[in-house]
């Protein structure tokens, strides 16, 4: 084992080097549930023994005070550690199954189901020989934190997570957001120390994680930020909570379960109220609950139901219910039918007689995984300041993009521009612009941006309806042909 610190180029290629050795036996959309439980494995374990060392240090050689609990993150209960399992060599994956329900079950607060579901006891897809050249691998270097601190564990994290997104295609946009578009939303919601921060959606956590390294980048106070978020899929919830520990976050509250039909987070039988909302929630589902929200018992239906191809406003009216009455802002990230379809119009209606729509910012295309469909972030305030009341701002940053094949993004000098006209606030040229609530309810409350601000670009919703349904097309058959590819047996 190498006890120098990695740099983070070689930390990041010793990573993903775990997840190439999976390559013709695991579908790539699967590492994810498989190399994460592992890396966080080792790390805990790394850390509990340099832990362990330095209490041994500070009680001159006392083993029985470098064992105590309070000298540890994390118990590892007795052959359980990282050390145990590479010493087995028949039944890997019982071995490692049994060592990460035990470290759960020693770490209830904690750790509760954080290794995720993955079947390790299935040899036809892991064999003995499998497992262990991964243990193997990961056993090349030490994960402690005098060789690995939290900083450059949380950014190789990170930089796997997007590599998965790359590599699984399919699955991507499940639990990854453009992280370009995560700095922009993070800055315009601008959270301060002490303040609770909530992404319904949360997928693998960015949105939260940023809002907490935006302050510590600033010099503030970050660790009195408060995260919380809920995931629907359990992998992924744990990927988030685990993105979270590996950042050297503790304060937060990542819970596993459907949002619309059983919020996370309550307090006095209603929702939770949150001073920052986040959120890219799955756009355009159609397998919902929609006769239960008829009736929701938080009044989560207050502008209407949504209808039952279409969740979005369930979504937007949920993150509504639960913004703080005070200072509560929100920013998704939705495509554009949500600001302009027909069958919505009348719940839009509501939303913006409500006056807590503050700007609607229309983003290029190609920031969605797999995806040519264009973006755009709304956002709401529940107490916009005086010179925007009535009034929403208009900003058609379709140009302030940098393209690529696969995936687009914005650059620093994006996000500045972006950024400086939404808080000006006012008229720019063929850039953004003022409109008055009353004007966007004669103009059929529509919130799309090219109906306010010139574009050479598609303005026509219905042309904009044929690109989403050409996108959702596009994105059918790219997932058609990866899982054929998977089938075939051969590398996408």
């Amino acid at each position: 084992m190498s006890a120098k610190e990695l740099d983070q180029k070689s930390l990041e290629k010793y990573l993903w080097g775990a997840a190439t050795a999976l390559r013709g036996t695991i579908d790539a959309g699967d590492y994810k549930q498989y190399i994460f439980p592992l890396l966080f494995f080792k790390r805990i374990s790394d850390v509990y023994d340099e832990e362990f060392e330095n209490a041994l240090a500070e009680s001159d050689g006392d083993l029985e005070y470098a064992a105590f609990a309070e000298n540890h993150h994390f118990q590892i209960p007795e052959g359980s550690h990282w050390k145990d399992v590479r010493e087995t060599t028949v039944n890997v994956g019982l071995a490692l199954q049994n060592a990460m329900r035990a470290i759960e079950k020693a770490n209830p607060d904690t750790l509760e189901s954080i290794f995720g579901d993955a079947s390790w006891t299935n040899k036809d897809r892991l064999s003995d020989a499998m497992l262990t050249n991964l243990i193997e691998h990961f056993s090349q270097h030490k994960l402690n934190l005098s060789n690995v601190p939290d900083d450059k564990l949380g950014n190789a994290y990170e930089y796997l997570i997007k590599e998965f997104a790359d590599d699984s295609g399919h699955t991507a946009a499940e639990f990854y957001t453009n992280r370009t578009v995560v700095k922009l939303m993070t800055l315009i919601m601008d959270p301060q120390p002490g303040e609770s921060v909530y992404d319904p959606t949360c997928g693998s956590g960015g949105l939260l994680l940023n809002c907490a390294l935006h302050l510590k980048e600033e010099g503030k106070e970050y660790r009195t930020l408060k995260l919380y978020g809920q995931e629907i899929n359990l992998i992924t919830s744990a990927i988030a909570r685990m993105n979270m520990f590996m950042h050297g976050i503790e304060e937060f509250d990542i819970v596993r379960g459907n949002t619309l039909a059983n919020p996370g987070f309550l307090e006095n039988d209603e929702l939770k109220k949150f001073n920052v909302i986040l959120a890219n929630p799955p756009y355009s589902i159609k397998s919902w609950d929609r006769k239960s929200f008829e009736n929701d018992p938080f009044g989560r239906n207050f502008w209407g139901t949504p209808p039952q191809n279409c969740a979005d406003y369930a979504f937007e009216q949920h993150i509504h219910k639960s913004m703080d009455t005070k200072n509560g802002r929100c920013v998704q990230l939705w495509p554009h039918g949500i600001l302009f379809r027909d069958s919505e119009k009348e719940m839009r209606r509501k939303m913006i007689e409500t006056d807590t729509v503050d700007c609607v910012i229309a983003l290029g295309k190609n920031l969605f995984y797999n995806s040519s469909m264009e973006s755009a972030l709304l956002i709401r305030r529940t107490n916009k300041e005086r010179k925007k009341k009535g009034k929403v701002l208009f900003i058609n940053a379709f140009k302030e993009v940098k393209e690529e094949k696969a995936i687009s993004y914005l650059l620093d000098q994006h996000i500045e521009k972006i950024y400086k006209a939404y808080s000006n606030y006012e008229d720019v040229d063929d850039f953004c612009r003022v409109v008055s609530n009353e004007d966007i309810k004669e103009n059929d409350c529509s919130l799309l941006v090219t109906n306010y601000i010139k574009s050479s670009r598609i303005s026509d919703p219905t042309d904009i309806e044929f690109n989403d349904a050409y996108s959702a097309w596009e994105k059918s058959t790219i997932s058609s042909r990866i899982s054929m590819s998977s089938l075939l047996g051969q590398e996408g």
